[in-house]
């Protein structure tokens, strides 16, 4: 009788520590937050503390717009990786170029960013992740196309968002940057432009 009541107290105490570890590990497997969205939580918290004076709704553009580009910038530099293993000279050295262009311009935003109070996102969003995984999946003869039609295609969107932030942005100082960036996006395009125009 006593074995029984002994055995029946084991098991209940096996269950209980099953369940208790089971919980434990659910609580650690908890799904990494979107790095974007972390950034814009961060900026909303600061923008709601702020005590400057400035308008909170100018300040989200601000942040959006820099977010944004700190967003292309991590693609351009992870797609321009992805290029520079490929067969095609020409579509090699436009992920050299977009590699080396984009660790600048992101060096930049990164520091006006940090003048600005800005948080940007610390590692690639899960578009530029979702971008990187589609180009991975990519037959190497379907690769070098697909990727100058994603340059052309992103530079030109990209150079629509930073002549909008020149005409409509309220910061001085990110206007000026944005309007000395614009020429540089325009070389990238034309750049693109001309690798996509021989692998048609």
């Amino acid at each position: 009788m006593k074995n029984a009541y002994f055995y029946k107290l084991c098991f209940v105490s096996m269950l209980l520590l099953a369940g208790l570890t089971l919980s434990v590990q659910s609580c650690n497997k908890k799904e990494p937050a979107d790095t974007e969205e972390a950034a814009e939580e961060q900026n909303e918290a600061k923008f709601d503390n702020d005590s400057t004076g400035v308008d909170n709704d100018a300040k989200e553009d601000d942040s959006e717009f820099l977010m944004a580009v700190a967003e292309v910038d991590m693609k351009e530099i992870e797609l321009g990786k992805l290029a520079q293993k490929s067969a095609n000279a020409d579509v090699k050295a436009l992920g050299t170029m977009m590699v080396t262009e984009h660790s600048k311009t992101s060096e930049e935003v990164k520091g006006l960013a940090a003048s600005k109070n800005i948080t940007l996102p610390a590692a690639p969003t899960e578009d530029v992740q979702k971008a990187v995984e589609d180009f991975n999946k990519k037959k190497a003869a379907d690769f070098n196309k697909d990727y100058a039609d994603k340059m052309v295609e992103g530079h030109e969107k990209t150079i629509e968002k930073f002549e909008d932030y020149v005409k409509n942005g309220t910061d001085a100082d990110i206007k000026a940057w944005a309007q000395k960036t614009i020429p540089v996006l325009q070389m990238h395009l034309q750049h693109s432009k001309e690798v996509q125009s021989k692998l048609k």
